[in-house]
């Protein structure tokens, strides 16, 4: 199966998160009312003037899905050149062979690609501002940036991160 039909076979934000009925759905939805786009990100967000197709390797249990996937849509609902489609990683995971983290596949995994479905960029897992402090931190600095992350207050670092990739 080509990577444009496993985007095609793909589930919408929506749909992703009524996969779940109960604390995972209602934390994804917290996650994405809470999400501000300031007009200077906006503005950024408004200048991806070609389409960029976004395949997501996503859970709706996992907590990185539940911060970042909503992110993306945010990104989504302000670009139509943004499209979403998320798939489950189980079952697909030879095709996130590419994008693997210490030999395992990571979700959420993001892969950017053009209108001809070639691959621009990828993000996997978590924003680098997070993971560099949990590869260098202090326990303390570690605590405190995991803490403020899960709430879903790095959720701007993801996007600028994601937009940056895109720039590239």
């Amino acid at each position: 199966m080509s990577i444009q039909e496993i985007f095609e076979k793909g589930i919408s934000f929506m749909e992703f998160v009524n996969q779940d009925k109960d604390a995972y759905k209602e934390k994804t939805i917290e996650i994405y009312e809470q999400i501000s786009i300031d007009e200077n990100l906006e503005k950024k967000i408004k200048n991806i003037k070609e389409v960029i197709n976004v395949l997501a390797f996503a859970e709706i249990w996992c907590p990185d899905c539940m911060i970042n996937v909503p992110a993306l849509q945010k990104i989504s609902d302000h670009n139509p050149n943004f499209k979403l489609s998320i798939v489950s990683r189980e079952g697909n995971e030879s095709y996130m062979d590419a994008y693997k983290v210490g030999g395992k596949p990571k979700i959420p995994t993001f892969v950017f690609l053009n209108d001809k479905f070639e691959t621009v960029g990828v993000f996997v897992e978590r924003p680098n501002f997070v993971k560099q402090v949990e590869a260098n931190g202090k326990e303390t600095e570690v605590i405190v940036v995991k803490r403020k992350y899960k709430k879903g207050e790095y959720i701007k670092n993801a996007i600028e991160e994601i937009l940056d990739i895109l720039k590239k």
